[in-house]
């Protein structure tokens, strides 16, 4: 009945309606996603520098983010001219606090408070204005950069004015050319490109409402990786479903009946993926972070909102236009299938069956190999290195530590009471790797202690110093500020690596298993991904730090990048593996594998392509941690595609032969027939 209504002559119009109001409705309800700008927003409440900024803004200081302003002269000494335009400048800047000179008075530093709360778009033009105060009238050789908490922000914010907007456009572009590409048709790749793009549009909607009516905290690059999820795996599952539907149509006249077989063939596939990807996206929601935790909710509801496009409104899209659609290649009934037989795929099939043994262990050596980037892999990169292009708010705080401590652009903080004061204060001076401290400010029961740290912000060796900080105050103080705050997020990714991890592996084998109703076959596919991850990740590693000179991998890239990877690149081998099960009834699992292959082969690896540039269009975005994640992932789907899918599934399959399937047996009606072809001349004889 539901196939029907799907392909009717009305009823696919009425579906097509219905979904282009539907998704109308939320576009033109959602709004602006509103993000999270607290830096602390996506820690755990019980998180120590949380408590600390919750107590910090009980403070006059609390409710402020500094941007600092800061007046070099390449190593020289600062001229009397230098010093009156500084000065001039503190008082245009409107702050209560006198400039600050180095020790050798070859450097200055202003600091100007900005509101901690401000929207993005106030911070980025606060520190714009700054910027040209800074530099009207600068004389000739003196130099000004406006860094600390606010000039980071703003700059964060800033590059991501617009990017989402170019993400997409690029996304757009790059998917049209790919299925142009495929299909070779002038006007087949806009039916699945309109209705991922419709699916997309609703998907970032639904975000935005999301972002407005719950305390999800959403990020500056959330909307971006949905939108590559969105268009990636929709895209993939119209590549699936045309594909099959191109099959049935050199089988059917009927176009419509077509569909209704191509739907009963590939659907369950899809939804099968579909499933893979939501749940183990979903699993981020054990996660103590709290953009970790948006980001599966928000991906979740883009990829089921991709699946349901491909699965209602792109059958009866296509069924509307007829077969007219795949013009200039219009599939006839009884074409096709010859051709499958003798295409690449089929040829590669019966290679891998031949020898499967040492195509087996070619491939593992190959992932192996790739798999040794990791060597002397560095976790976690600085507040200066999370940007790919060059920023102010990094410049100035590199020229900022040549002549002020490394910590003083953005002082640690340490609360405690009035009647522990002393005593922390000077537990704290006492502390190694701390320059200077002193008491900020007193306001009721609440104490703060600033202490610049001798350390750069984010090195191992600042994570030391809060330690040590931490078990020199003991329970009478708590220890936050920036840096702490940065140890917080990279401990508590970490944590969520361990725990999320696993239960993905658990999620995707309990569907593999439930779908292939196979033991073996799920623990072989489940750890094909494992390794294609592990080699991709290495071989990332490796690009980064050998050739384009990173100095590691964000905190957050391994979970993201083991999440989009394995629940991504599983898709591939359900899509094979499913249709080999198919096969095996009729043909026998060696055969069935290859037939499978024959028949997936083109448009998996399609698929793959598609979804690897898609990922790769990541790197539009000006943010290290997305260009690593997104080159991550693009390696190791061509990994999956090229390699995994291709040659080692087959050959792992070829080798265990029926067992592959244990317990089930769909190969037992052809052993059957075969058993029964030999025996019935015996008895007639």
């Amino acid at each position: 009945m539901v196939l029907r209504t799907l392909t009717g002559r009305l009823t696919a119009w009425l579906v097509l309606v219905v979904a282009l109001l539907l998704g109308g409705a939320v576009i033109a309800s959602a709004g602006e996603v509103r993000t999270a700008n607290d830096p602390t927003a996506s820690l755990p409440s019980a998180a120590e520098s949380t408590r600390v900024a919750a107590l910090q803004r009980q403070l006059p200081s609390g409710q402020t983010n500094p941007a600092l302003v800061v007046y070099s002269r390449d190593g020289q000494a600062l001229t009397a001219g230098d010093v009156a335009k500084i000065e001039a400048d503190a008082k245009a800047f409107g702050t209560q606090s006198p400039p600050v000179f180095s020790d050798k008075r070859d450097a200055a530093l202003v600091a100007v408070p900005l509101p901690a709360d401000a929207p993005a778009d106030r911070t980025i033009a606060a520190v714009a204005e700054l910027r040209d105060t800074a530099r009207a009238g600068l004389p000739a050789g003196l130099t000004a950069q406006v860094t600390g908490g606010a000039g980071f922000a703003a700059d964060i914010a800033d590059s991501f004015t617009g990017a989402n907007t170019n993400l997409l456009l690029v996304t757009v572009v790059v998917v049209a050319l790919l299925l142009l590409i495929t299909y070779r048709s002038p006007v087949l790749w806009l039916v699945p490109l309109a209705v991922v793009g419709i699916a997309d549009r609703m998907a970032s909607g639904l975000v935005a409402l999301l972002s407005r009516h719950t305390d999800l905290t959403i990020g500056d690059s959330t909307v971006g990786i949905v939108t590559v999820l969105v268009f990636g795996a929709g895209t993939n599952y119209a590549l699936l479903l045309i594909s099959r539907y191109r099959e049935e149509l050199h089988r059917h006249a009927d176009r419509r009946e077509a569909m209704r077989r191509a739907l009963r063939g590939a659907g369950p596939a899809i939804a099968a993926s579909a499933v893979t990807v939501v749940l183990s996206l979903l699993t981020l929601l054990l996660a103590g972070l709290g953009d970790t935790v948006a980001l599966g909710v928000t991906a979740a509801l883009g990829i089921a909102v991709a699946a349901l496009f491909a699965l209602i409104a792109l059958p009866a899209a296509l069924v509307v236009c007829g077969r007219g659609l795949f013009w200039p290649f219009i599939p006839r009934v009884g074409a096709g299938g010859a051709e499958q037989e003798r295409g690449i795929w089929a040829r590669v099939g019966r290679g891998v069956a031949r020898r499967p043994g040492l195509v087996t262990v070619v491939s593992l050596v190959v992932l192996g190999v790739l798999s040794t980037g990791l060597a002397g892999t560095r976790l976690g990169l600085s507040q200066t290195e999370q940007f790919r292009v060059e920023a102010e708010s990094v410049d100035g705080l590199t020229t900022l530590s040549r002549y002020f401590p490394a910590g003083a652009a953005d002082p640690t903080v340490v609360i405690t009471s009035p009647a522990t004061a002393d005593q922390v204060l000077a537990a704290v001076s006492g502390t190694p790797g701390v320059a200077q401290a002193r008491i900020a400010e007193r306001a009721g029961l609440t104490v703060s202690i600033t202490a610049v740290l001798t350390a750069a912000p984010d090195t191992p060796q600042s994570y030391g110093t809060i330690r040590a900080l931490r078990a020199a105050v003991g329970d009478d103080a708590l220890v936050g500020g920036s840096v702490a705050i940065a140890m917080d997020t990279r401990d508590a990714s970490r944590v969520d690596l361990r725990v999320i991890v696993p239960v993905i592996l658990l999620v995707v084998l309990l569907v593999l298993g439930l779908l292939l109703r196979a033991v073996v076959a799920a623990l072989l596919l489940i750890g094909t991904v494992i390794a294609s991850f592990v080699a991709a990740l290495g071989a990332g590693s490796w690009l980064f730090r050998e050739l384009l000179g990173y100095p590691g991998l964000d905190n957050q890239v391994p979970l993201y990048a083991f999440l989009f990877l394995v629940a991504l690149g599983v898709d591939y081998n359900i899509f094979l593996v499913t249709r080999a099960r198919e096969e095996a009834v009729t043909r026998g699992t060696r055969a069935g594998m290859i037939h499978a292959l024959a028949a997936t082969g083109a448009v998996i690896t399609s698929a793959g392509i598609l979804l690897a540039a898609v990922f790769a269009v990541l790197g539009v975005l000006p943010i290290i941690t997305l260009t690593q994640i997104g080159v991550i992932v693009g390696l190791g789907v061509l990994l999956d595609t090229l390699l995994v899918r291709t040659v080692l599934v087959p050959a792992l399959a070829t080798l265990l032969g029926d067992r592959f399937w244990w317990p089930a047996d769909p190969a037992a009606p052809h052993r059957a027939r075969q058993t029964g072809a030999v025996e019935q001349p015996a008895a007639v004889a």
